[in-house]
């Protein structure tokens, strides 16, 4: 007869070893902008984010890329200048804090720091239109220890067009993927040793990244289309595109690229409390993130928790990717503190560990497991160098 607890026991103190002897790595994760730059200091822990250097200290993480990231409210004169702003933001975290965290410059260094006890950092940029069509601001971003660019966020550039704005009806179609500007900053990432980033991008953008980079890509917060049909998740021939180009695919912790349901399930949580909902800022009325988080702090936390997908139904999708594309070509992209919900389980950067356990408990090996937890992604970061 198979002793339950004596099983358990083992699988815990398994998946304790193997997740602290990995590096442990996050390609996504947007602190900076919704805690940091809000005058929270993530040294400490800091209730209302998910992230701090406390908690990721706890979860294992010993890599974490954080996102230098704007919206569409930034454009010319301003994205670039507030993209420094957090990059400053960034260095002074690390300069106060030096006895826990460092920014490395190569995957030679991560694995210095990483061997001394402190957690390695590196930023990506978040959406295209931080450049704003300067090739002198791409420079600059670079030679700042930008690794990977996003070309774009929800919203389009003149030159590279967004999955959101591909996926609406009333967009020019004649209009899409990347122009011959866009090429050539394809090119330029390339030469410089920064990844281009296709999370958010069209589909064409997509392909048409794929067709210029010489270079493994990464989509650093994207799950799997045919399990949760959204145009942010990435199709079964985009799976199958990325790994024959090389590159890696960071699964996203999200409720809404998770599971299709969650959208109703939350929208319905949205008109139980709706006298609630009406207290909140009318500025802020139409931003369903921000209502939603609004929301989440004033009721139960058994409801907030009811309309969140299983951690059983995230690792699907790194199932998923794995079978597509293959176990070379999945890695972590949280998108911790980027959104108002993720899978049960995923309560903030401690909670790691349970990923680990779930993919021992499937049958994933040591080796595997190192390469999703962070191998893989350092992988793609080392051949991007120059």
């Amino acid at each position: 007869m198979l002793n339950t607890e004596s099983t358990n026991s083992s699988l815990e103190g398994e998946c304790y070893d193997l997740h602290f002897s990995s590096i442990v790595a996050d390609a996504h994760n947007d602190v900076i902008g919704s805690h940091t730059m809000k005058g929270r200091d993530i040294a400490q822990y800091v209730k209302e984010a998910q992230t701090d250097l406390i908690r990721l200290k706890e979860g294992g993480v010993k890599l974490q890329i954080f996102s230098i990231f704007c919206n569409h409210k930034y454009g010319k004169g301003t994205a670039f200048k507030y993209a420094n702003a957090m990059i400053n933001a960034l260095d002074e975290l690390v300069q106060t804090n030096c006895n826990k965290i460092s920014l490395a410059k190569s995957v030679v260094e991560i694995r210095q720091i990483v061997g001394e006890g402190k957690i390695a950092a590196l930023f990506g940029v978040e959406g295209g239109h931080m450049i704003e069509n300067n090739l002198d601001y791409l420079y600059a971003l670079a030679e700042r220890g930008m690794k990977y660019l996003t070309i774009t966020w929800n919203n389009s550039t003149e030159w590279a067009t967004s999955a959101a704005d591909e996926a609406k009806s009333t967009f020019d179609k004649t209009r899409k993927g990347l122009s011959l500007e866009g090429r050539r900053y394809i090119r330029e990432l390339n030469k410089l040793g920064v990844i281009a980033d296709l999370s958010h991008a069209g589909e064409q953008t997509f392909y048409d990244v794929l067709e210029e980079s010489a270079k493994p890509v990464l989509a650093s917060h994207s799950n799997c289309y045919t399990l949760a049909p959204h145009n942010r998740n990435l199709k079964d021939d985009q799976l199958k595109a990325i790994a024959q180009n090389g590159g890696v695919i960071g699964i996203n912790f999200y409720s809404g690229f998770i599971d299709s349901d969650y959208q109703l399930r939350l929208d319905n949580l949205l008109i139980k409390h709706s006298e609630l909902v009406k207290d909140i800022s009318p500025h802020h009325q139409h931003d369903k993130i921000y209502v939603s988080r609004d929301l989440f702090t004033r009721i139960s936390k058994e409801e907030v928790d009811s309309i969140r997908p299983p951690l059983t139904k995230l690792i699907d999708h790194l199932d998923y990717i794995v079978n597509m594309a293959g176990i070379d070509h999945v890695c972590i992209g949280s998108d911790f503190d980027g959104a108002e919900s993720f899978s049960s389980g995923m309560d903030d950067v401690s909670c790691y560990p349970l990923i680990t356990k779930e993919l021992l408990s499937r049958g994933y090996t040591h080796v595997d497991i190192k390469k999703i937890l962070g191998e893989n992604l350092l992988r793609i970061l080392a051949q991007n160098e120059v």
